[in-house]
């Protein structure tokens, strides 16, 4: 009997049985894949950003090893900068708005305005994933970073894993101010 459960469980684990519990998960794209994956980041990042309060915006922690560190504000306002330069490369264009060297526009200061610009830096890449199939996702594009060539999927990837980077900061921003971070609510 224990071995016919573990070759069930086995079989279960490696997909060559239908799930009994619900129907089989359908097969998904390239596309599809990646754009969950960006609605995933979406979905935790900007909350956390709205959660600051905007006298809170230009916090910094300045205890410890914290030099010279980026605000709040500029955490935001650099992942959204970032998000509309890789999505630029992925569609081979220039980045539709200005991105200042990562750091986002100087003009955007008030809490309202950098959310907007974080959620629109979102459109556009999605509009990039989209762009992104099968039979494209292993060709390169021009490294927004001067590294030559990247494929469209290690590119397409690094978006979510650059905004965890500085999600990871925010929440630390957060409770330093006595914030749950919507997520852990």
């Amino acid at each position: 009997m224990k071995t016919k459960v573990a070759l069930i469980a086995l079989l279960l684990m490696t997909g060559v049985v239908a799930r009994a519990s619900g129907p089989s998960e359908e097969r998904r794209t390239a596309t599809q894949i990646l754009d969950r994956t960006i609605s995933n980041t979406e979905e935790e990042f900007v909350p956390a950003a709205e959660a600051m309060p905007e006298d809170k915006y230009g916090f910094a922690p300045t205890t410890g090893e914290f030099k010279g560190v980026r605000t709040f504000a500029q955490q935001i306002k650099h992942v959204a900068s970032v998000n509309y330069e890789i999505a630029a490369a992925l569609l081979e264009e220039k980045p539709p708005v200005d991105i200042n060297s990562e750091a986002g526009p100087a003009s955007i200061t008030s809490k309202a305005d950098i959310i907007k610009y974080l959620k629109e830096s979102f459109v556009y890449v999605h509009k990039a994933i989209a762009s992104i199939n099968e039979t494209n996702f292993t060709e390169t594009v021009r490294s927004p970073f001067g590294e030559g060539k990247v494929s469209r999927m290690g590119l397409a990837t690094s978006i979510s894993w650059h905004a965890y980077d500085h999600y990871g900061q925010m929440v630390v921003y957060l409770r330093m101010n006595g914030i749950i971070p919507p997520a852990s609510r």
